[in-house]
């Protein structure tokens, strides 16, 4: 650590000699920082041999399984040589540092520039999120199902083998053994991937290309034949899988890992309560519309409903006293005791009409079409227009008395009967 050179942000530095550099993370936690990642890049015109030295002599001093992991590959990586390379560090991760030692005295540049919003830790945040709160309808979807494969073939080749064979092997504890192997041997080659993605892609895109075509098109040949998950068991299995990387993406994703956690504690209870949340307002709902107070609904009638309402009223009005009439409770000698026409009132108990064909001509030629009091209506609403107020008001006292003596006189025996 003495002898390596400290880098700083803006720092643009030409050497030609071996040197090593180290960049020491700034302690203080600022959230503005939270996908920000400082970009090393070292270029020349001469290749160069770009060595990782890490912090810790052993991975005895490791504190978490990935810890382990990423210090066992270091010491299996063999640093690779080229004319330009990148490094990415996290704002709040470990101190990095890395060795420079060029074949030829050809000078090369170490450039330090800060990115403060990182679109590659900002998408994995976001869709660890999404894979977060959706993992249970996803594990359901075909194609997702398909998609899966796919992936899990293209970066865990060895995986991905094991579980197609799984009917084949007897044990279990021998399928297991096998599994934690490949899935070691997976997070190696990932690993690897990542650090050398930039020279493969350059040095090797064909064979990059051929190799992720040739899986795919496999995998979702083995996927399709074995269709779909269809037992609840598998599929919750592959649903817990999926929320397992999901926090995996969100860890991965931010630059602060008390923001993980706590995005990742905010999440599994929000899943928890989800259930209880949904009754509570599933009842407050119903009760809400339980002792909320009904306004009354006033609906308007047209002259047509107006009229066939009347007329179905008056025949259900009528067959109910033809039922009350016919009832034994009925007082039947006083009520024709009382009657002018008890012949009639027995007609009528007996189904003939309540109006009789004389009464229904004299009502149609008063009120009818042409009648005389139509005329008179129409006489008096013209001659009220040009009258005072008192005047309408005695108008409209005549006009009712008139109204009840034309009552009177066109229904004598149905003001009887009623």
């Amino acid at each position: 650590g003495k002898n390596c050179s400290l880098l700083q942000e803006m720092d643009v530095i030409q050497k030609q000699d071996e040197n090593c550099y180290c960049y020491v993370q700034n302690r203080t936690i600022h959230l503005q920082y939270l996908w920000s990642t400082l970009q090393i890049k070292v270029n020349s015109k001469e290749k160069f041999r770009f060595e990782p030295i890490s912090e810790k002599n052993n991975c005895r001093n490791s504190e978490t399984v990935f810890e382990f992991a990423a210090c066992a590959v270091q010491i299996l990586w063999k640093p690779e040589t080229c004319t330009e390379t990148f490094l990415s560090i996290k704002q709040y991760g470990e101190d990095v540092c890395f060795k420079i030692q060029p074949f030829k005295i050809e000078p090369y540049t170490v450039r330090v520039k800060r990115e403060m919003l990182d679109g590659k830790l900002l998408f994995l945040f976001v869709a660890g999120i999404f894979l977060f709160h959706f993992a249970n309808s996803l594990s359901r979807s075909a194609k997702f199902f398909y998609l899966s494969g796919i992936i899990l073939a293209a970066l865990s080749l060895l995986v991905f083998v094991l579980l197609t064979l799984k009917r084949f092997i007897p044990r279990h504890s021998t399928f297991w053994i096998l599994m934690s192997g490949s899935w070691m041997a997976s997070l190696y080659f990932i690993y690897c991937f990542k650090e050398n993605m930039q020279w493969l892609w350059s040095e090797h895109r064909n064979y990059l290309l051929g190799y992720f075509l040739a899986v795919g098109i496999t995998s979702f040949a083995i996927c399709y034949q074995h269709g779909p998950l269809t037992t609840e068991l598998s599929i919750t299995l592959f649903t817990w899988t999926l929320q397992l990387t999901a926090f995996v993406l969100i860890y991965c994703g931010v630059t602060i890992p008390q923001v993980a956690y706590a995005v990742i504690a905010v999440s599994l209870c929000s899943k928890g309560l989800w259930y209880p949340l949904g009754a509570a307002c599933h009842i407050a709902r119903k009760m809400k519309l339980h002792f909320k107070s009904k306004k009354m609904v006033f609906k308007y009638l047209t002259e047509e409903e107006y009229r066939e309402q009347g007329e179905s009223e008056t025949v259900r009005a009528l067959e109910e006293l033809r039922s009350f009439c016919r009832s034994p409770d009925f007082p039947s000698w006083i009520a024709v005791s009382k009657l002018q026409a008890p012949h009639r009132f027995a007609a009528f108990v007996l189904g003939s009409p309540h109006v009789s064909p004389a009464e229904t001509k004299m009502h149609d030629e008063q009120y009818g079409i042409g009648s005389s009091f139509l005329e008179e209506q129409l006489f008096e609403t013209r001659a009220q227009s040009e009258q005072d107020e008192p005047a309408n008001s005695v108008h409209e006292e005549d006009e009712e008395n008139e109204n009840e003596t034309h009552t009177q006189t066109s229904f004598p025996y149905a003001a009887e009967l009623l």
